[in-house]
């Protein structure tokens, strides 16, 4: 048998077994499944289509005067084989507010390294929803507690994930929401307590004013003025 010298580093090999033909390496984005198909990896090398399919959400925040729009946009792996997987590939971020420029173009670009890098990129939600504001967070029209943006935008990224089937659905089971149920009605029947801001002779929809803890902050003549201390934006 002859020698055969090996001048680069091995980095794979294989056995070949007697009278077999050499098979060729799969290639790194790809493996073979008992099926035949072959599953391509979210890698990388993965490459951006020309179109992309998403979903925008707004964010409007009583903390800020602009909206944001949060764009999430989802590749297609292994389109038309039963292995067919939709993942979230890039997310942008838009606002007229150019406060927060900087962090939103910081988080853009890693929250999509990220998801291109491939992988369970689930943690994030918890990574995001975990972050407070040290000035305090706000109220969800609804009664949801938000301890910052950071957090809100960890929310609809979960959102997102459980729309294309990343992250299931925390649901109640019997027993729960027959407890809830239960609470709900008590709560209905002594009717007892009723909400802080039902009696107050500001307008509806009133916002929480940071100096004197009133809810009637509004907008007048292009401008948030508190109605109860005379508090205002413009001074």
């Amino acid at each position: 048998m002859a020698a055969i010298k090996i001048d680069r580093k091995i980095s794979k090999y294989r056995v070949q077994k007697p009278g077999a033909e050499p098979a060729p390496m799969p290639a790194v984005t790809e493996r073979t499944t008992s099926h035949g198909g072959k599953v391509v990896r979210l890698t990388e090398e993965v490459q951006r289509p020309e179109v992309l399919i998403g979903s925008t959400y707004k964010i409007k925040t009583p903390v800020s005067d602009h909206a944001m729009y949060v764009t999430i946009n989802d590749i297609i792996l292994n389109e038309g084989t039963e292995h067919e997987q939709r993942r979230p590939f890039e997310v942008f971020i838009n606002s007229k507010n150019l406060d927060h420029y900087q962090w939103i173009v910081a988080l853009t670009r890693i929250i999509s390294a990220v998801f291109r890098k491939g992988g369970d990129v689930t943690f994030l939600v918890e990574e995001l929803k975990a972050v407070f504001d040290p000035r305090g967070g706000y109220w969800q029209p609804g009664g949801k507690f938000m301890p910052s943006i950071i957090a809100e935008l960890g929310h609809v990224i979960e959102k997102h994930l459980q729309t294309i089937g990343l992250l299931g659905r925390t649901e109640l089971d019997e027993h729960q929401k027959k407890l809830v149920d239960e609470k709900r009605a008590e709560f209905e029947a002594r009717a007892k307590q009723t909400d802080a801001f039902a009696k107050s002779h500001f307008p509806e929809g009133a916002q929480l004013c940071s100096k004197c803890s009133t809810a009637a902050v509004v907008m007048m003549d292009g401008c948030m003025t508190c109605l109860n201390c005379g508090d205002s934006k413009c001074g």
